[in-house]
C-alpha cells in the first residue's frame, strides 16, 4: 500500500468515526480532533493537529479546550518538550456516556422546571374548566421525572 492509500483510509476512518462522536454533542471539528488523537500512538502538539486536520492552530486550541472541558483529552508532560502535548482519554465509552448522560439529565431537569413553572402559573389562573391541559401537563412533567430517573440509574 502506498502512502496516499493509507492517508485516504485514515481520513475515511476519522470522518466516519467522527460522525458517531458527533452524536454525543460535539461539533464536527471537535469530533474529528478527538478521533485523530484517539487513533494516535503518542501525544500530539497543536501544530501536529493543525497540520493533520488542515485547520488553523487557533481552531485546534479552541477544540482542545472544549474537549478538555469534557474530559476527553488530557495535557501530557514530557521531559525536554517545550510545547503542550495532548492525548485522547482512552476510557472512551465511560467518558462519552458520563458526558452524554449528564447532558440529558441537565436538559431534562431544565425542561421539567420550565413545565412546572407553567403548571404553577396555570393553577394561579384557576382553569378547572380545562382539566385536559393540566392533566397533559402533569403527564409531561412525570415523563421528564422518569427520564431523569432512568439516566441517573445509568450514571451509577
Amino acid at each position: 500500500m502506498n502512502n496516499s492509500t493509507i492517508e485516504n483510509a485514515t481520513y475515511d476512518i476519522i470522518s466516519e468515526f467522527a460522525k458517531t462522536i458527533e452524536m454525543f454533542g460535539l461539533s464536527p471539528l471537535e469530533a474529528r480532533l478527538f478521533v485523530y488523537l484517539y487513533l494516535q500512538n503518542q501525544p500530539k502538539t497543536l501544530d501536529d493537529m493543525s497540520e493533520a486536520l488542515g485547520k488553523s492552530k487557533t481552531s485546534m486550541s479552541t477544540g482542545i479546550r472544549s474537549l478538555s472541558d469534557f474530559n476527553l483529552v488530557t495535557l501530557v508532560w514530557r521531559k525536554g518538550v517545550r510545547k503542550d502535548l495532548y492525548e485522547a482519554n482512552n476510557e472512551l465509552f465511560k467518558s462519552f456516556m458520563n458526558n452524554y448522560v449528564t447532558k440529558w439529565i441537565n436538559a431534562s431537569n431544565h425542561q421539567k422546571d420550565a413545565l412546572e413553572k407553567i403548571h404553577h402559573e396555570l393553577k394561579k389562573l384557576n382553569i378547572e374548566e380545562y382539566p385536559e391541559i393540566t392533566d397533559n401537563l402533569t403527564r409531561i412533567i412525570d415523563f421528564h421525572r422518569q427520564l431523569e430517573s432512568s439516566f441517573r440509574r445509568l450514571q451509577s
